[in-house]
């Protein structure tokens, strides 16, 4: 396993870790606000380390189960409020997750006598008005719902449903692949002032680009961990860490024959992929991002739960994937 020795002459390695919506709500007991602050505390603790070694650092994050609470509010107040439109959520929980992890941070430097400036950029994120998933919705999202509440919908609003494994019916929703970060060079300028940037949650807000060059929200969500790869990769980053509710990588996960893995070569990662190892919507689009970032020039994609942030980066935990 690598640990990146910091070079001052090459200037300090940049690393981009990508923390799951999940990673915030540890259980059902524990979803409030405040629990999700604490959370995001914790995650906090885990990446001051890292920037106290050297390295420049850019923190992205998921807002999976923070888009359905909104959407579930907005369906409950709709006889009395406007809906949310899905972009809008997307925004919403940019600034608030973006708040909860940059505010933590920011206190945590305080803490060890550090004024380290934080700052969370609502990101917007391009995508193709033709891509084939504005024809084909396929992620669920929001709240379940029984299957006549979702065929009213489907009748009143236009939704695509959905039923989800067994436990209802849910709205379906494009997951668009992100082309362009917009506020790329003002996340690069911010990085360049010595400043830690939390950017792109929750995959960004898709939009698209009309004839005259200006740009327009979509309904859709990206994968955070693609849009995550994307900026990992036009910055240039030299480790993407994508931090999430396992401690390693696993064959034939779940099963009697689970096997962890503590490294892999690109080559073996996609004969994994390719045998059915990772599961859709879990942990493969998770590996298929950690090969297009070595693909496109990374060193190193590490994946690993939160509280092992600082030892993986340093080799002692996590599965690491070199190219």
């Amino acid at each position: 396993m690598t640990s990146h020795a910091i070079d001052a002459k090459a200037g300090k390695p940049l690393v981009v870790i990508a923390i799951g919506g999940n990673s915030l709500i540890k259980d059902r007991e524990h979803m409030s606000v405040l629990d999700q602050y604490r959370a995001a505390g914790e995650t906090s603790r885990h990446i001051a380390p890292i920037v106290n070694k050297g390295y420049r650092v850019v923190v992205t994050h998921g807002n999976g189960p923070q888009v359905g609470f909104i959407l579930l509010r907005s369906e409950l107040a709709k006889d009395r409020l406007h809906q949310v439109p899905l972009a809008n959520c997307v925004a919403d929980t940019q600034g608030s997750i973006g708040l909860q992890i940059a505010q933590s941070l920011r206190n945590e430097f305080l803490r060890h006598g550090q004024d380290k400036q934080v700052v969370a950029i609502i990101t917007q994120v391009v995508v193709d008005p033709d891509d084939p998933s504005f024809k084909e919705p396929s992620k669920p999202i929001g709240p379940f719902m029984n299957e006549a509440e979702a065929r009213q919908h489907a009748e009143d609003d236009g939704w695509a449903i959905a039923e989800d494994a067994g436990r209802g019916w849910r709205r379906l929703v494009p997951s668009p692949q992100p082309l362009e970060i917009v506020e790329l060079a003002t996340i690069r300028d911010m990085l360049d002032r010595g400043t830690l940037v939390v950017a792109a949650g929750g995959g960004g807000i898709p939009v698209v680009y009309k004839p005259d060059g200006t740009l327009r929200p979509r309904p859709a969500v990206i994968d955070k961990d693609a849009s995550s790869c994307l900026l990992a990769c036009e910055l240039g980053a030299s480790v993407f860490i994508i931090s999430t509710d396992v401690d390693k990588v696993a064959l034939d996960f779940g099963t009697s024959r689970q096997v962890s893995i503590d490294q892999m070569n690109a080559a073996e990662c996609r004969r994994y992929l390719k045998e059915g190892h990772f599961a859709a919507g879990s942990m493969q689009p998770k590996i298929e991002s950690a090969l297009t970032f070595l693909e496109r020039g990374g060193r190193e994609v590490i994946i690993t739960q939160p509280h092992h942030l600082d030892g993986a980066l340093h080799g002692i935990y996590g599965t690491h994937i070199v190219p």
